[in-house]
């Protein structure tokens, strides 16, 4: 699969390794064994939600923020196309977004001050500014912590392709995200390591290792007890069992049981089949799901990437999502975010190559669908250079506070950390009424 290396020298692979809990190595059964519930408003919109991060920054003007009366060294080479929704243009090279618009909200004019890679991909995976001294949680983990009643056979939390920017940060590894380790292949059965069943192995294989660690734990129970590390074994390995031996957790990550009419709008690459197993998660039950489109950090050849790779790629995943939560139902109860860490320059930078854009956070995009999100409608404007924004300022700590309103998560709600310091799930920011009018 292919590998992004940002300017800055940090790495970002598209498909994390196989059997891992981002940086953890946390097995299966080991993220069952710390996984906990919380609490979450019983009549919240949404009851799941979706999380894409276009890794690198992508660049507002040439996506969803054109400004085609601009001097030419800002407005680019894309032209704009009206969508269907009343009054909101697209980049041309985004004609199925465009054509259901009506569906999601986009966010203009969203500011803040991180042009670095890794502190700005940190703050809009938070909702929260870095700080040297705390790491703060990702969106997943926070939701994992606030679930009820999270379904025995799947997980909570699944990231799919690269999300090691969704960290549990203070709240501890138990609330990591379960990794799939690769994406799924058009009308082919998908296997998750330490969730499907592979090399031959079988149920009633499974069974008989199930019996005989029973007998050893039985074997080692004074131990056990007297151990606080091994206090809960029994039932998280339980857990662990019942997921690996489930058909229904097998099922939800097998997207050859889509019907090829679904399936076909999701194109064949690996971002477009992501989006398809991600919907077929929620379908299922689990309650979020993080994945990941890199190779944004345009500094050279802006256009032709954006042309001929990056926004056909996008506008196929992106809109089937879309259009397939829908068609199933699925869209009022699922909240979708999508954003990159910043976005680009207006102005085109003077590189050797021609037409590239540099870091920009003053200026960025973001989209919102589902859960109670009004969609068909534009937050926010830029100034005629895309620049700055024109009039009130949209943070990404207020995005992240509507986020978790569509979720019916409270985000002044406090956490104490290891120390005891207590800390706001977001510590600054507001909800976006609009978002929800």
């Amino acid at each position: 699969m292919a590998k992004h290396l940002n300017c800055d020298g940090l790495r970002r692979r598209d498909f994390l390794k196989a059997g891992v809990l981002g940086t953890t190595g946390l097995s299966l059964a080991s993220y069952l064994r710390m996984a906990e519930a919380g609490g979450v408003r019983g009549n919240a919109p949404a009851k799941s939600a979706i999380f894409i991060n276009l890794n690198g920054g992508p660049s507002h003007m040439d996506t969803f923020d054109l400004k085609p009366n601009a001097p030419d060294e800002y407005r680019g080479l894309f032209n704009p196309i009206a969508t269907n929704a009343s009054g909101v243009e697209f980049c041309e090279h985004l004609p199925k977004l465009a054509k259901c618009a009506d569906k999601f909200a986009v966010l203009r004019g969203v500011s803040h001050t991180l042009g670095a890679h890794q502190l700005g991909t940190e703050y809009v995976n938070t909702g929260n500014r870095p700080l040297p001294s705390l790491e703060f949680p990702g969106y997943g983990s926070v939701v994992t912590k606030q679930s009820k009643n999270l379904p025995g056979d799947l997980p909570s939390f699944v990231a799919v392709g690269n999300n090691t920017q969704q960290k549990a940060g203070y709240m501890g590894v138990r609330y990591a995200p379960l990794v799939t380790g690769s994406t799924p292949r058009p009308g082919q059965p998908y296997s998750v390591r330490g969730v499907s069943l592979g090399n031959g192995l079988t149920v009633n294989e499974v069974e008989k290792r199930t019996s005989l660690l029973r007998e050893l734990d039985t074997t080692f129970a004074g131990y056990e007890k007297n151990n606080q590390l091994l206090d809960g074994l029994d039932r998280f390995s339980e857990q662990a069992h019942n997921m690996i031996t489930s058909k229904r957790a097998r099922e939800a990550f097998d997207i050859s049981k889509e019907s090829p009419a679904f399936a076909a709008p999701f194109g064949d690459e690996a971002f477009g089949m992501s989006c398809l197993l991600a919907s077929r998660l929620v379908e299922a039950g689990v309650k979020f799901v993080s994945m990941s489109l890199g190779g944004w950090d345009t500094h050279q050849n802006n256009f032709d990437r954006l042309e001929n790779n990056l926004l056909p790629t996008l506008d196929t995943g992106l809109a089937a999502l879309f259009n397939g939560l829908a068609q199933k139902g699925l869209l009022d109860s699922t909240v979708v975010y999508i954003t990159g860490e910043f976005g680009r320059t207006p102005k085109l930078n003077n590189r050797s190559t021609p037409g590239g854009r540099d870091h920009y956070p003053r200026c960025m995009f973001m989209l919102m669908a589902g859960g109670g999100v009004k969609g068909g409608q534009v937050i926010g404007e830029s100034d005629e250079k895309a620049t700055q924004p024109l009039n009130d300022v949209i943070t990404p700590d207020d995005v992240a506070a509507s986020f978790y309103h569509a979720l019916g998560i409270d985000h002044t709600h406090e956490y104490d950390t290891t120390t005891g310091r207590p800390v706001m799930i977001v510590r600054e920011g507001t909800v976006i009424d609009q978002l929800f009018a």
